[in-house]
């Protein structure tokens, strides 16, 4: 991955800063801090974080993850926020390259979190993700994305598709 000026410097807060950390974090954790320009490993391609279920707070610092090609969040009943900085989830070589293709692969999904009343994704996130799907989020009040003065490109070759077996909701 290039090396960026603009990329924030670590979070002090941060629990995570590396793969290792991530996939040994215990299970009962309530919040899950990432920092800036972690887990941006060729090899680690899928996050799937359904198994933390006392997850209560993610936050994803910013040009984390480059080459996660698919998000779960499913099934985090105690999911109250979710917080994920700019420029994650998005390779930046990729992204800066004039030869960016549609990657159908690439697959973000937030389901049957009761809880959860905001989610906030900073500019450039998941720029080139196919799939955005949200569904039985019944409690969600926020959904930020980005800043058009900031680059915006957030889902820019997905649908969003808003989901819920209640009436009324959504």
């Amino acid at each position: 991955m290039a090396n960026h000026h603009n990329i924030p410097k670590h979070n002090p807060d941060a629990n995570i800063h590396s793969i290792d950390e991530l996939v040994s974090m215990e299970k009962s954790v309530e919040v899950m801090t990432v920092d800036n320009n972690v887990c941006n490993s060729k090899e680690y391609t899928e996050l799937d974080l359904s198994s933390f279920s006392n997850l209560k707070v993610l936050e994803v610092g910013d040009y984390s993850f480059a080459f996660v090609d698919e998000v779960k969040l499913i099934g985090l009943r105690q999911l109250e926020r979710v917080v994920i900085g700019k420029r994650s989830f998005v390779n930046e070589d990729y992204y800066n390259s004039n030869n960016v293709t549609l990657d159908r692969k690439r697959h973000f999904y937030l389901k049957n979190c009761e809880r959860l009343r905001e989610m906030k994704i900073g500019s450039g996130s998941f720029c080139f993700y196919y799939v955005f799907e949200i569904e039985d989020v019944d409690r969600l009040e926020v959904i930020e994305m980005g800043k058009l003065e900031e680059g915006g490109c957030n889902f820019k070759f997905a649908s969003l598709e808003l989901k819920s077996d209640s009436e009324g909701m959504i």
